[in-house]
């Protein structure tokens, strides 16, 4: 097992809800345009419907907590309300529509330097790319990393927390197994896949090109 840094609680918080705000920037356009205004306010309603309150003085941990499985909530009924509503060509753009909204958010100069570097090192890009997944990724579910090199970062995952919620089976084959890796090919420039058994995994990328 290797050592990295570890996210402080109040961090996965922000990042879960930063999670749970990005649908608001993408989906509520995306179904206006393909269904009208009348179809958002029904998706609007069934978002309401699930979520739950962080009452104030709540301690960080059991805030984390509430919003994850708020963004839970949120990340299920889309994927019901798209699959419903428009089929399997709506979950596609529901994919591409997400993966912009990731790439958005994550812009930063870090990315420019990181084209430079890569340009010049390739495997010590990839090795820097890989050290901010190991610490970015931890909002989403607990796991260790049994291999960080200029090669390949592995990370096991014993117990997933996005599949410790009944019915979020979608949630994983959809967001964790196509959304994220075709996100992060596009703007990382790395191969992401996953090896399931039940409700652990193992996670690997690599290089596109080393």
């Amino acid at each position: 097992m290797i050592t990295v840094k570890t996210m402080p609680v109040k961090e996965k918080l922000d990042h879960v809800l930063e999670n749970s705000d990005i649908y608001e920037s993408f989906l509520p356009n995306l179904i206006a345009q393909h269904l009208g205004s009348q179809a958002v306010q029904e998706l609007r309603h069934r978002w309401s419907e699930g979520l739950r309150p962080i009452p104030p003085g709540t301690p960080v941990d059991d805030q984390y907590e509430i919003a994850y499985a708020n963004w839970i909530w949120l990340a299920q009924t889309n994927l019901h309300f798209i699959r419903e509503k428009m089929g399997d060509e709506g979950l596609r753009l529901f994919e591409d529509a997400e993966v912009e909204a990731l790439k958005r958010q994550n812009i930063s100069p870090s990315l420019w330097m990181l084209a430079l570097i890569r340009a010049v090192a390739p495997g010590t890009a990839f090795r820097m790319t890989a050290r901010n997944f190991a610490y970015q990724l931890q909002w989403l579910t607990p796991f260790t990393v049994v291999d960080l090199s200029k090669r390949q970062f592995v990370a096991s995952i014993t117990r997933c927390k996005i599949l410790g919620y009944p019915g979020s089976e979608e949630v994983c084959q959809i967001g964790c197994q196509q959304v994220y890796p075709h996100w992060v090919r596009e703007q990382f420039k790395v191969q992401m896949s996953y090896k399931r058994k039940d409700h652990s995994c193992t996670c690997l990328v690599t290089p596109q090109n080393l």
